[in-house]
């Protein structure tokens, strides 16, 4: 099974503050749609309760330590190897990681494809992305997307770890 990740960060790592987003980039999110549509997706609490629902044509799961959680929609587990069994027992062929931080570092060690938006932003935020080793990862696709009026300048990249 592939183990996907998808992530937008800012010029320092940032994710987002307050449980938020820190731009909205309508391009970005398409890609994010066009990606994990049709495939299991993971994250955690926080993550689940920013975007208020299950998102649709997905399997959404979330990651919690909360063994009391139920979101209906959803499947909930409270371990990366409770996830990781019950994908192998239903054999997926890909998990897609959506965040947040504390998801991404538990899952980053595992991860085969990283899916990259790296979004020219120097503000605050309070989650960060964890650091990678850039050596690790092969660049197979990149698109570089120019600051305009409703978006700031990004880079869309799709890596495979060596």
């Amino acid at each position: 099974m592939m183990i996907s990740m998808i992530v937008a960060i800012g010029n320092d790592r940032q994710l987002g503050k307050d449980n938020q987003l820190l731009w909205h980039i309508s391009e970005d999110l398409k890609n994010f749609k066009r990606i994990t549509m049709d495939k299991p997706i993971v994250m955690g609490r926080k993550t689940y309760d920013s975007i208020g629902r299950p998102l649709p044509k997905r399997t959404n799961i979330i990651l919690t330590r909360d063994h009391s959680y139920k979101q209906d929609g959803c499947l909930v587990f409270h371990s990366k190897e409770e996830i990781l069994s019950w994908a192998s027992e239903n054999n997926l062929d890909e998990l897609v990681i959506i965040g947040g931080s504390e998801i991404y570092k538990l899952f980053l060690g595992d991860t085969h494809k990283l899916f990259l938006s790296q979004v020219d932003y120097d503000g605050p935020a309070d989650v960060y992305f964890p650091k990678i080793d850039q050596g690790s990862w092969k660049l197979i696709n990149e698109e570089t997307h120019m600051k305009n009026e409703k978006a700031p300048a990004w880079v869309f990249k799709e890596l495979d770890r060596i």
